[in-house]
């Protein structure tokens, strides 16, 4: 099922949208990184979960299709909440869902925190917890200067290198040296990448709160953002949280991982 496409505004800001299907909505929300956006991230499931739910995807400002900020902080968490907020507002009322990676595992958990109309979460490699940032969560939000660079980059967040494609790494260059996404990137994650981790961290007690399902996807193999340090931490003060860790998977279990990822989708939303 081919979705629709379209933009809107948010706050001044041009913010796109994927959109389809009927059934259950779903809000799905991409990760961080150079390049990062929702055809990177759920190119592979989009059009599958189309053909059972009701879906909206959106690229966040400064990211894939999606208008960027004209003002610093670039790394704007509390930005992206209140667009994630506004597209969560186009899905149909009533309960909804919400899927988020990595970086917006910690969007799609705090949303669920303001929203009680949404009573199912998926996260895939979130963050959320008090992690430390390692040798590869730096390479990963650090900008690549060259292919190889590139290379490096996308490797360390997959179990099998050789799903990297030179295809792949040709339109990925192709977005990144555009004369324009390299300085608004570098400037994104300029410094200690530490802070971005702590930026996303969600109160112990308030995930305590949460009423409802969540299930938690986490590569056994994730090496920015290891499954120890980050889903089991959130998993222990989630009461209603299922987690699988997915062998032989990097940080990408949508892209290493489809087949997994719906069939986790279908137990959870139905």
């Amino acid at each position: 099922m081919a979705l629709a496409e379209r933009d809107i505004d948010v706050e001044g800001h041009r913010v796109h949208l994927w959109e389809g299907g009927e059934g259950f909505p779903i809000l799905m929300l991409h990760g961080s990184g150079p390049g990062a956006g929702t055809v990177g991230n759920w190119r592979l499931v989009l059009e599958p979960l189309a053909a059972r739910y009701r879906i909206v995807a959106t690229d966040l400002i400064g990211f894939g299709a999606s208008g960027r900020k004209t003002e610093e902080p670039y790394f704007d968490l509390p930005l992206w909440r209140r667009q994630a907020q506004a597209v969560l507002d186009l899905l149909p009322a009533g309960e909804a869902g919400v899927i988020g990676h990595s970086l917006s595992g910690s969007l799609a958990l705090g949303l669920a925190m303001e929203n009680p109309r949404i009573t199912k979460v998926m996260t895939t490699g979130a963050m959320g917890a008090p992690a430390r940032a390692n040798r590869e969560t730096e390479i990963c939000w650090r900008f690549p200067e060259t292919r190889e660079e590139l290379r490096e980059a996308v490797e360390i967040l997959v179990h099998d290198p050789l799903v990297i494609t030179d295809a792949f790494l040709d339109a990925r260059m192709a977005i990144l040296h555009d004369g324009e996404y390299g300085p608004y990137f570098r400037s994104m994650f300029a410094g200690d990448k530490q802070r971005y981790i702590d930026e996303a961290v969600l109160p112990p007690d308030r995930l305590s709160a949460l009423a409802c399902q969540v299930m938690m996807l986490h590569g056994r193999d994730d090496r920015p953002f290891p499954c120890e340090e980050n889903t089991r931490v959130l998993a222990r003060h989630l009461h209603k949280a299922d987690t699988f860790v997915i062998a032989e998977c990097g940080h990408s279990p949508a892209l290493e991982h489809p087949d997994k990822l719906l069939a986790m989708a279908q137990m959870l939303f139905g």
